[in-house]
Formats: C-alpha cells, sequence, structure tokens
C-alpha cells in the first residue's frame, strides 16, 4: 500500500495536541513496554526512528542505563522540536533523518526502536533493510504497530462517528495507516525481503487507554493526526462538524466524562 503524503504531515499544532491528548490516551503504555523489552539487553548505542513527540524516548532515557548512547530521530522537524522542547531524564541526541535513508555508519546501533512509526513509513522493506544495515551482529530491531482498529476501542468508536457523518465518503486515515499494518504474515515477509534471517516473534499486547473526556477524544484523534487536514480539506467548518460528532459517538459508547477502553498492539523484534 501506497500512504499518502498527507498521512505524515504532523505541521502546525497537531504536534503539541497529539503529545497533549494522544500520547495519554493510548501511546503511553505501550512506549513503556518498548523500553523495558529493550532494557532487558546490553544496549551500549541505541537509535530510535519516528520518536514523534518522544513519548518513548522519555521512556528509554528513563529506563536504560547513563552509559547508553540515544539517538531518536523523526522525518517531522516540527514533532522533533515539540520532542525537545519537552525533554527527557537523560541527554538525548534528536536528529532528523529519513529512516529509508538513515546518516549513520553500518554496524552503529546495538538496537532499534521504534514506537508507532513503521505505519507512516513510504517504503517499509527499504527503511527494514536500512534498519538491518545499521544493526550490529546479535543486534536486535523493535517495533511496535496497532493491531486491526476494531481491537482499539477509542479509534473504533471515532471511526464510526465520522462514517455516521460521512457516510458516502468516510476519512480513511486511521483505517488506512496508523491502523492498517496488523497482518503478522506481511510484516514477517517484508522483514525477510528487507534481509533479516531470523523469524521475527510478535506478541499480541492489550492494554487500557483512559480518556479525561468524549470531548478530548475527539480533539485527539481529529486535531491531534494527520486526519486534521483531510477533515479541512472537506470545507470550511468542517473539521469542527467532524469533531462533534465523534465526540458524539464516544460519549454514545463511553460516556461525556472519565472513560477507559480497549487498546492492543502487535509488538514485533527480530534480531540480525
Amino acid at each position: 500500500m501506497i500512504i499518502p503524503e498527507t498521512d505524515r504531515q504532523f505541521v502546525g499544532s497537531v504536534p503539541e495536541i497529539y503529545d497533549q491528548l494522544l500520547v495519554p490516551l493510548v501511546f503511553a503504555p505501550y512506549a513503556a513496554d518498548l523500553a523495558t523489552r529493550v532494557r532487558e539487553r546490553k544496549t551500549s548505542a541505541l537509535l530510535e526512528l519516528a520518536a514523534g513527540t518522544g513519548v518513548g524516548t522519555r521512556e528509554l532515557a528513563a529506563r536504560m542505563p547513563a552509559t547508553t548512547s540515544i539517538i531518536a530521530t523523526d522525518l517531522s522537524r516540527p514533532m522533533l522540536d515539540e520532542a525537545a522542547r519537552i525533554g527527557v531524564p537523560q541527554p538525548v541526541k534528536w536528529q532528523w533523518a529519513d529512516a529509508t535513508r538513515l546518516p549513520f555508519l553500518d554496524a552503529s546501533f546495538d538496537a532499534v526502536v521504534c514506537q508507532f512509526g513503521v505505519m507512516f513509513f513510504p517504503d517499509r522493506v527499504k527503511a527494514y533493510a536500512e534498519v538491518r544495515r545499521v544493526l550490529r551482529p546479535s543486534g536486535m530491531f523493535l517495533f511496535n504497530t496497532w493491531d486491526r482498529i476494531e481491537a482499539n476501542e477509542f479509534a473504533d468508536t471515532v471511526q464510526q462517528g465520522l462514517t455516521e457523518l460521512y457516510p458516502n465518503d468516510p476519512p480513511r486515515f486511521l483505517v488506512r495507516t496508523p491502523y492498517g499494518y496488523f497482518e503478522p504474515r506481511l510484516i514477517r515477509e517484508e522483514l525477510t525481503r528487507a534481509g533479516f534471517g531470523a523469524t521475527a516473534s510478535i506478541d499480541i499486547v492489550p492494554a487500557r487507554g483512559h480518556a479525561a473526556s468524549a470531548q478530548s477524544v475527539a480533539q485527539a484523534y481529529c486535531h491531534g493526526t494527520p486526519m486534521r487536514g483531510e477533515l479541512e480539506a472537506r470545507g470550511p467548518g468542517e473539521l469542527a462538524r467532524a469533531t462533534r460528532a465523534a465526540e458524539v459517538a464516544v460519549a454514545r459508547r463511553f460516556g461525556e466524562g472519565p472513560s477507559e477502553g480497549a487498546l492492543q498492539a502487535l509488538v514485533v523484534a527480530v534480531e540480525v
């Protein structure tokens, strides 16, 4: 699948809203999970891809030994700027980088980590091949990706609300990109095509997401993701109308106040 350029545009106020609303809603528990998994390995040099606003980076910096060198990269400069503004518990090098053309020497890292970013790579096989190139012998590539949208209640409910509002042409960003890469067979096939000889282990990891309100969930997905551009392109006032429709759907399912919903992700680990 070709990922549209618009699906990768985290610009304007999106990074700030993303960090304030989406991170605690769905990303925080999985950032802790990845950091715990990589901490169990002896890692002197670690590379993070698609670091976003740094939720995973902050967990890595808090859990890894102070002797571990961490480089956090992203293709979006606004997201990296927000991550650097928030800061981390120990020194991290923030660096702009394209995952399909990594600016690092061969065999530079003991581990490469990516928190919910591989779905946005325009050419995953090429990016995976770059990861393999920069990993040292016995190095590990560790990443997660969302399971199907139906297993992720907040996102699924927002999608349902938008489909009710636009029955003939619903926005497809959520289904197409963040929740569109969940088949273990395809994941393993692409890693093999990229040159990984070992078979990837894939764990299904459930969690619970916690929302402050139905409004915060609607704001998170409609304003804090690239779907915002897709909604604004529908015409003046459509972003507000879509956000309200998403809020109504979430309130109908979970209530207007604080709530929690099921999350589910795949955690993938493969060694060189």
